[in-house]
């Protein structure tokens, strides 16, 4: 008996050996930063959405003795470390916070950065009630190509407000309120921010679009197939009725003029123009157009500083 059970470990381990159980990937290392430091809250869960990695970063001088406004920002692993991202390039957000904060034009900052999740950004990042303006067409192209059939911007705001915000506010020593926290991205990372501040006035008290993807579409730039109207429309229709009182909030948005954000300017206009039928004047909302700049990092990086000038400025 004792043979047998030794020649059957024999079997099995040549069994095991030939097909061996896979490894999880390895975990993405933390961004280096030029200033301050990073935190991870390391696959963080969600009963809305899938889970993800969120990386905080906290000023050099953190202090728990202080107060602190919450910058949430999308596109998580490219804020801060080109390394982490397939472009090697970065926001540099943690630069740009750091040196308004010196300054003294904006007050104590962290950065909650939100990891996008691959495959289901497109899902996630456009604005579901967006689509109800759209024509019926536009809207099943939309959740079939981009959003693989189930769009999840509302589930994602919902991980955000329900679940993240009220842990990082337990975690750090965070201003709670709607006018300390805002919510910012790029691409489609600003639709969803313009969103999130419309669906949640009474959470964000401001939001920034840079590069502001209204087209929705994620088809090649350049392509004649990423130009339409009807998505444009269906978000101008949509934040000509939900834009939040200007009192109370800040909104950024602009664009480039070269590569994928020469697309933006018809909708940029028409932005521009709801933004003022809404009364948001000069102190509630910032409309720009950065020339000779296109759709990337870099020049994101590059505008970034006067970006947060505006929307995180003392009240």
């Amino acid at each position: 008996m004792n043979l047998w059970l030794a020649v059957l470990c024999v079997f099995a381990a040549a069994a095991s050996a030939a097909t061996p159980v896979p490894l999880p990937p390895p975990p993405a290392p933390l961004p280096e930063v030029a200033s301050g430091r990073i935190e991870r809250l390391e696959r963080f869960p969600s009963r809305h959405v899938a889970p993800r990695l969120i990386d905080v970063w906290l000023p050099s001088d953190f202090s728990p003795a202080k107060r602190y406004q919450v910058l949430y920002m999308h596109d998580g692993q490219n804020l801060f470390d080109g390394r982490l991202n397939w472009t090697m390039k970065s926001w540099r957000a943690d630069v740009a916070v750091s040196a308004l904060v010196n300054k003294g034009v904006i007050g104590d900052t962290i950065i909650v950065g939100i990891w996008n999740n691959g495959m289901d950004r497109y899902a996630e990042y456009y604005p579901q009630k967006f689509l109800a303006f759209a024509p019926d067409a536009a809207r099943r192209e939309y959740e079939s190509e981009a959003a693989h059939g189930r769009l999840q911007s509302d589930a994602y705001l919902k991980f955000i407000v329900e679940e993240l915000k009220p842990a990082i506010d337990r975690k750090y020593p965070t201003h709670p309120g709607r006018a300390h926290t805002f919510i910012a991205g790029s691409s489609m990372g600003g639709l969803i921010s313009i969103y999130a501040m419309s669906e949640y006035p009474q959470v964000f008290g401001g939001a920034a679009g840079l590069s502001t993807h209204w087209v929705g579409r994620p088809t090649a730039w350049g392509s004649e197939r990423v130009r339409n109207a009807a998505l444009p429309l269906a978000a101008m229709l949509y934040l000509s009725k939900h834009l939040p009182d200007p009192a109370t909030h800040r909104l950024y948005s602009d664009r480039g003029d070269d590569s994928l954000d020469a697309l933006y300017a018809p909708a940029h206009q028409m932005l521009i123009e709801v933004l003022r039928d809404r009364g948001y004047g000069a102190e509630q909302a910032r409309t720009s157009v950065a020339h000779g700049t296109g759709h990337n990092e870099t020049d994101w990086a590059n505008r970034l500083e006067q970006v947060l000038a505006f929307l995180l400025a003392r009240r």
